[in-house]
């Protein structure tokens, strides 16, 4: 049924839908004022319809409306659920950032991600046609460091020197030697390096300069504040002869002082005569060498290697050393013992006054700079270590280790001593590095035979920490022969470590590619035609297809990068060792063989490994993706093997390793989220 309504012009029901639930009041009508009343009619009207025009929520509805509407127990408790998950979503968010932060391991730096590649500047690349590698050719021949999937460029010294004893005498450290080019080279290089997204680190040998160098000219006549720039002591001149202060030996052979005329007394010289000590005991001295260290900082230089740090402070005392063997008159370095001439008491502050030079411009994100250095102490691994600082004291990242170029021999065995000396020497949270050539050491291919050229590389690219390739051992470049390096070819210069810098092999044209001038400042190996990149480059199972495929394996996989060691085996022929990490099934084992053909049986040595393994690697190519039983691994003389295979307990989880493994910078893997942690 419908309900009659009446409706009238002046008097009625008004249907606002702004308006909800408005009270109308009746209203006084002035009758008086109104004519004749219009007729009534009635219309019929859905109670219900009306009803629902007046409730019902709809688009574009005021404020008031909402309002209305937001207070109804419906919508109230829905907004409040939305607000309480919303809530407890962003705090589970936040707690996960935090927790996977507090979690995640500490991110591999620039120089520990990647090999670095040490350049001998005046053997890389000549640019200029004068027979002399300089700066603008290393520039030109960048792509060659990307190529071999390396970050990191190791130049060495550049200052302006008079180049006695290969340019480590500096005459100016704020100046580029000419030979190399001059500053606005270096700079467009360090800019070329940057963009392609690489890494500079520049040679610097703070202990002493050339005999050229303003400080030393000041000093020897004895001017103002440089009069102590160097180490001076009287000595006595007769006939001719000088009666030296003590029995100090030059590491070059002789005495280490030297009487200067002007001065009229002896100054100390640790390397060359024409290399005066500089006097670290003098605090002016120290300062010149922060603010050296300073100026390239500014150039842009990404940090750097220092070089015969362990000479920096002598005994004041100027005793003599005691003899190694006999008493008597000693000539050569190695018949004293330097109780007073190296590692004194207050090197490490000094070292230390490096660093906090160098930290001030590391503060900036992404730009952290390094800082290694060279002692080279050969017998004494715990001197070596000190220069990695401690806990709380920062010092070097890492001292350059030179134990796998300091092997008497080789075998397996002594290559397992010469890992695990340092391994097991350095100290716990550090990051190892490893070298197997350098510009003061002989080839590769020369010092233990080329056919062992493949597995060396292959041992510096598996081994955890930063591998260091001095340049040419991609390609297994030998050193040139002796009797064809003669004075007229270093300037006056020693001969002793010339052969291992001889000019880059590029290419099997004249000169190697090295030049395009008629000469080059030292001979090119005879074998340049059948050595050079350009041929190696173009022929997969070479020594340079073999050095790729390594660096690549080492930045794709996660335990090559930074993952457990652990030592399996080693005898006379073969070193084994494993590489793994924590949560990844994926094992990688190394067989590296330095002796004579083998044959391991390495599942009764560690029993439960799989019966088969696959070669991911080997320097014999056409073994590569071949499966191996483990019970019978089979290699020939300067062969190795990267074998690759599954399981469920990695090896340094066994008892019977422990203290056969090592790990710098521990991760762990988790599968279900992809990602690293670091408490596991």
């Amino acid at each position: 049924r419908s309900l009659p309504m009446e409706l009238s012009e002046k008097r009625g029901v008004e249907n606002n839908g702004f308006v909800q639930n408005e009270t109308f009041e009746d209203k006084e009508t002035d009758t008086s004022s109104q004519g004749e009343m219009p007729e009534k009619c009635s219309v019929d009207v859905d109670p219900m319809a009306v009803e629902e025009t007046v409730l019902k929520p709809y688009a574009g509805m005021p404020k008031e409306v909402l309002l209305q509407f937001s207070s109804q127990p419906c919508y109230r408790v829905t907004r409040e659920i939305l607000f309480w998950l919303i809530i407890a979503g962003s705090i589970a968010l936040v707690c996960a950032t935090i927790t996977i932060i507090a979690l995640s391991p500490k991110c591999l730096d620039w120089w520990q991600a990647g090999p670095i590649y040490q350049i001998y500047p005046r053997s890389f690349k000549d640019s200029n046609v004068d027979g002399n590698g300089d700066l603008k050719g290393i520039q030109e021949k960048l792509d060659h460091i990307t190529y071999l999937n390396i970050k990191t460029i190791w130049i060495t010294s550049f200052f302006k020197s008079p180049l006695k004893d290969l340019g480590y005498g500096a005459e100016d450290f704020y100046d580029i030697d000419p030979i190399f080019g001059c500053m606005k080279d270096f700079e467009n290089l360090l800019v070329a390096i940057h963009d392609k997204g690489l890494k500079m680190i520049m040679d610097f040998i703070p202990n002493h300069t050339s005999d050229k160098h303003r400080w030393f000219q000041l000093s020897r006549n004895r001017t103002g504040k440089y009069t102590d720039y160097y180490i001076w002591q009287d000595c006595t001149q007769a006939a001719g002869s000088v009666t030296p202060p003590n029995n100090w030996v030059s590491v070059f052979g002789g005495s280490s002082w030297q009487f200067d005329d002007v001065r009229k007394q002896c100054y100390l010289h640790q390397f060359g005569k024409e290399q005066p000590d500089l006097n670290f005991r003098n605090p002016a001295v120290q300062q010149e060498i922060h603010d050296i260290i300073k100026f390239w900082l500014g150039k842009g230089v990404d940090g750097f290697g220092f070089g015969t740090v362990k000479f920096l402070l002598e005994a004041t005392h100027l005793r003599d050393e005691p003899p190694v063997n006999n008493p008597g008159s000693s000539t050569a370095y190695s018949q004293l013992y330097h109780d007073y001439t190296t590692t004194q008491v207050g090197l490490h502050d000094i070292v230390r006054s490096f660093r906090q030079a160098i930290n001030e411009f590391s503060r900036e994100p992404g730009r952290y700079r390094f800082m290694g250095t060279d002692d080279n102490e050969k017998e004494d691994i715990e001197a070596t270590m000190m220069y990695y600082g401690t806990s709380f004291i920062q010092e070097a990242d890492f001292p350059f280790n030179f134990n796998l170029i300091n092997m008497k021999n080789l075998s397996g065995n002594s290559v397992f001593e010469a890992v695990n000396s340092w391994m097991k020497n350095m100290p716990a949270g550090k990051w190892p590095n490893w070298a197997v050539g350098s510009p003061n050491a002989a080839r590769i291919s020369t010092r233990i035979g080329k056919e062992y050229i493949n597995v060396m590389n292959m041992l510096l690219l598996t081994l955890p920490g930063t591998p260091i390739t001095y340049y040419g051992e991609e390609i297994g470049m030998e050193n040139i022969a002796s009797g064809n390096v003669s004075e007229e070819h270093v300037n006056s210069g020693p001969v002793a470590t010339l052969p291992e810098k001889s000019p880059m092999q590029w290419d099997g044209s004249v000169n190697a590619g090295f030049t395009e001038g008629n000469s080059s400042w030292l001979p090119v190996n005879s074998n340049y035609q059948s050595v050079n990149v350009e041929m190696q480059s173009a022929w997969a199972n070479s020594t340079l297809g073999l050095y790729r495929a390594l660096t690549s394996l080492r930045n794709d996989e996660l335990p090559l990068n930074r993952g457990w060691m652990c030592h399996i085996w080693n005898d006379s022929n073969v070193f084994v060792y494993v590489r793994e990490l924590d949560g990844l099934d994926r094992v990688f084992m190394m067989v590296l063989n330095f002796g004579q053909e083998s044959a391991v049986n390495l599942k009764a040595i560690v029993p439960n490994l799989p019966c088969e393994a696959v070669i991911r690697l080997s320097t014999r190519f056409s073994n590569a993706g071949k499966v191996v039983n483990t019970k019978l691994i089979k290699t020939e003389k300067g062969e190795g093997l990267v074998l690759e295979y599954k399981t469920a307990e990695p090896v340094h989880t066994m008892e019977a390793f422990q203290g056969k493994c090592f790990v710098a910078e521990k991760a762990c893997y988790s599968k279900a989220f992809n990602l690293l942690y670091k408490n596991c």
